[in-house]
């Protein structure tokens, strides 16, 4: 299986050159240390950033510059900070190419559910409903199963929905998969030492399987 420095690392194969590009909380504030230096791309955070650079190293840290999940980062030439209502006019307008995110579950129909668990304290949705509503595309980032074990690729989200068929493409730690326009996760990778009937065992949703199914490359 994967951790989640690999997930990172694979959904930065993804990112194209011009793109700009949101990483919401948890893994995919880890892609931005895997984008190769040759793409032109720019991050932006809906908290008031468009510019973030990698993490910094210890003796870089500037407290008050962080992303949205509070985390420190650094800043690359050209960045430019301002106030979140003209971020969330950036989301909104359709400005950013693609928005990468964390789950707690995806139907297979393209659904996510990834702000709230009843009767779990909750900070409130954030920016999620407004970033799945508007992205050209989607990516989630997020473990296959849940730690007691439950598949969180599901037929139908059992949670408080986010977005409604908005995920294009989900990287687990087990495998890269599409979402088909008919319905169903469509097997695209598998992680290195992970075998197909593994994956079919853990996932709950429709798998939907063309052809041999090739190990992830880094």
């Amino acid at each position: 299986m994967l951790s989640k420095e690999q997930i990172a690392q694979r959904i930065a194969k993804e990112v194209q050159n011009g793109q700009y590009i949101n990483l919401g909380i948890g893994i995919p504030t880890l892609v931005a240390n895997y984008i190769p230096s040759n793409l032109d791309v720019v991050l932006q955070s809906e908290n008031g950033l468009l510019g973030i650079g990698p993490f910094p190293t210890e003796d870089q840290v500037d407290p008050d510059l962080i992303n949205a999940g509070k985390q420190t980062v650094s800043m690359v030439k050209g960045s430019v900070l301002f106030n979140s209502a003209e971020s969330f006019a950036m989301i909104r307008g359709g400005h950013v190419h693609l928005t990468i995110l964390g789950a707690m579950e995806v139907s297979e129909n393209g659904d996510i559910a990834n702000w709230k668990i009843p009767g779990k304290m909750v900070k409130g949705m954030g920016g999620a409903m407004d970033l799945v509503a508007s992205a050209e595309n989607i990516i989630v980032a997020m473990q296959h199963c849940s730690k007691d074990g439950e598949c969180k690729l599901l037929p139908e989200c059992t949670l408080p929905i986010t977005g409604v068929r908005c995920v294009k493409k989900i990287v687990s730690d087990l495998a890269v998969l599409d979402i088909s326009p008919e319905g169903g996760f469509i097997l695209k990778e598998r992680a290195p030492g992970v075998s197909v009937e593994f994956i079919r065992e853990k996932t709950s949703g429709k798998l939907i399987i063309e052809g041999e199914v090739p190990e992830m490359e880094f």
